[in-house]
C-alpha cells in the first residue's frame, strides 16, 4: 500500500500575490537565466578550460557531436570517479543500483542552497516559463507526488494501449511517406518523416488538433534544450519563448476540453473529480512533459537509426528481408547511440555507491550513453549489431521507478516507422552531412538529408 501525503489546495500558479507588472517580466527572465543557466555556464566553462570531463561534455562541441572517447576515458577512471559535477559514472551495475535505489531521488532540496539562490529561485518562478525540467514535473518530482502523477496517466501506456495503437502508427507511417513517393530529390527525413510521425501519434492520444504539429514540434525543442544545464542567453531566450506560446496554447486546450470533453488523456485529466483533480500548475507541467517526451525520443531514436544502418548496409539488407528483426534493431540503436545519454540522481541519506560513501544532498550524473557501452555488460560495444542477444539490457530509458512511462510507444513508433520506411524506400541513403542537434542530454539530428532512392 502506498500512503501519500495531503495534497496542497488547488491553486492557479505561484503564490497568490499581485500580479507582476510587465516591466518586471525583463528582470525576472534574466533572474532565472542567471541562476539556471548562466552560473552554470560559468562554472562549467571553467571546468572544460582545466580538461574535466564532465565539463567539455557539456561545453566542447566536438565533445559532443562524439562523446564516446570522452567516456571511454572517463571509464578508465574506475566505475565512480570525480568530476566539475560532482560523482559521475560510466558504468551499467552502478548507474542500475543509482536509478533503482530508495536513497537517490530526482529532486533536490532547495532548502540547502544559498539564501541569494533561494530568493532567486522565488522571485523568477512564473508557470508560463516554468519547463520539463522543473517542478512539479514527473521527471523532477519524487514520491509521493511522482506515484499520484504517474497513477493519473499510466492507462494511456499500458502494454495493451501501447498494442492498440499499432494500426493508427501504420497508417501514419504510410501516410506520411506517401507525400514523399515519387521524390527523386533529396529530403530532409528529420522534418519530413523522423519528426512527423511521433507528433501526430501524441497529438491524437491528447486530444490536441493536429494541424497544430508545426508548432509542436517547434515547442518540444523549446523545452528539450531547457534540459542541458548551462544554455548561451540567445538559445534560452528561444526556449523561454516556445515554453511561453506552449503555456498559452495549453491553457486554451484544457478549456476547451473542460467544455467539451473528449476519450483522449488530456480530457480525462481536466475532468477529474475534486478528490483527485491536479492544480493548474500541475496540470500544464504533466501534459508539457507528456508533449515533448512523447516526440522527442522517438525523433532521435529513427534519426540515428537511419544513419547507423546506412554506414552498416548488410544490416539494412538483412532486415528487409527478414521485418522480425526490427524489435532488435531498436533496442540495438537504442544501446549504441542512445537518444537520452545523460541523467543524474540526488543522494537523499547517506549511502555507499561502488565504495565511496556519498553524503546527502550528492548529485550523481549517471552517462547514460557511456553504460550502455559498458564492455562488463555488452561484448565489443562498439560494435553495431542489430542482432545483439542483450541488447534490451541497456539504460536508455532510464530504470527504477521513473522509467520512461512512453518507453513502450516509443519501442513500437521505431519499429513500425523504421519497418514501413524501409519496404517503400529499400535504396535509401544518407546524402550528404548530417547536422547533430547542438544539445548533450538528448542526442539526435537535427537535419538528415537522404535521397529516397
Amino acid at each position: 500500500m502506498t500512503t501519500t501525503s495531503p495534497r496542497p489546495p488547488r491553486a492557479a500558479g505561484p503564490p497568490a500575490g499581485p500580479a507582476p507588472l510587465a516591466v518586471l517580466r525583463p528582470v525576472r527572465t534574466a533572474t532565472r537565466y542567471a541562476v539556471r543557466h548562466g552560473l552554470p555556464a560559468v562554472y562549467l566553462a571553467r571546468a572544460a578550460r582545466r580538461g574535466d570531463p564532465v565539463g567539455l561534455l557539456l561545453r566542447d562541441r566536438a565533445s559532443r557531436e562524439d562523446p564516446y572517447d570522452l567516456y571511454e576515458r572517463l571509464r578508465a577512471r574506475g566505475p565512480l570517479s570525480r568530476s566539475a559535477l560532482g560523482p559521475v559514472t560510466t558504468s551499467h551495475a552502478v548507474a542500475t543500483e543509482v536509478l533503482r535505489s530508495d536513497a537517490a531521488g530526482v529532486g533536490w532540496d532547495r532548502s540547502q542552497a544559498p539564501a541569494l539562490i533561494r530568493w532567486a529561485l522565488r522571485f523568477g518562478d512564473e508557470l508560463d516559463a516554468t519547463g520539463v525540467a522543473e517542478p512539479p514535473s514527473m521527471l523532477v518530482t519524487d514520491p509521493p507526488g511522482h506515484t499520484r502523477f504517474r497513477r493519473l496517466v499510466s492507462r494511456a501506456f499500458t502494454p495493451r494501449a501501447t498494442l492498440a495503437s499499432e494500426p493508427m502508427v501504420q497508417r501514419t507511417a504510410e501516410a506520411l511517406l506517401d507525400r514523399l513517393t515519387g521524390r527523386g530529390d533529396v529530403v530532409d527525413l528529420v522534418e519530413a518523416y523522423a519528426a512527423q510521425l511521433p507528433v501526430l501519434v501524441i497529438a491524437d492520444l491528447l486530444g490536441v488538433p493536429v494541424e497544430r504539429r508545426e508548432d509542436f514540434l517547434r515547442w518540444g525543442a523549446a523545452a528539450a534544450a531547457t534540459l542541458d544545464p548551462g544554455l548561451p542567453l540567445r538559445r534560452y531566450l528561444a526556449a523561454e519563448r516556445g515554453l511561453r506560446a506552449m503555456h498559452a496554447f495549453l491553457r486554451g486546450h484544457f478549456d476547451r476540453l473542460r467544455r467539451d470533453p473528449g476519450e483522449d488523456l488530456v480530457s480525462r485529466l481536466v475532468t477529474l473529480p475534486e478528490d483527485e483533480a491536479l492544480t493548474e500548475r500541475e496540470l500544464h507541467a504533466t501534459v508539457m512533459l507528456l508533449l515533448g517526451a512523447g516526440f522527442e525520443t522517438t525523433v532521435n531514436l529513427l534519426g540515428n537509426a537511419v544513419v547507423l544502418l546506412d554506414a552498416h548496409r548488410d544490416q539494412w539488407d538483412a532486415l528487409r528481408a527478414d521485418p522480425a528483426g526490427w524489435d532488435g534493431a531498436v533496442e540495438e540503436v537504442l544501446r549504441h547511440d542512445s537518444p537520452v545519454q545523460l541523467t543524474g540522481r540526488t543522494i537523499t541519506r547517506g549511502t555507499e555507491v561502488a565504495g565511496t560513501r556519498l553524503p546527502a544532498g550528492t548529485r550523481v550524473t549517471l552517462l547514460l550513453g557511456a553504460a550502455n557501452r559498458d564492455p562488463g555488460v555488452f561484448g565489443d560495444p562498439a560494435r553495431f549489431d542489430v542482432t545483439r542477444a542483450n541488447a534490451r539490457d541497456h539504460l536508455a530509458f532510464s530504470g527504477g521507478i521513473h522509467y520512461c512511462l512512453g518507453a513502450g510507444l516509443a519501442r513500437l513508433e521505431g519499429v513500425v516507422g523504421l519497418r514501413v520506411l524501409s519496404e517503400r524506400f529499400p535504396r535509401l541513403r544518407v546524402a550528404g552531412r548530417p547536422v547533430r542537434r547542438d544539445l548533450q542530454t538528448l542526442r539526435g539530428f537535427e537535419t538528415l538529408p537522404v535521397r529516397l532512392g
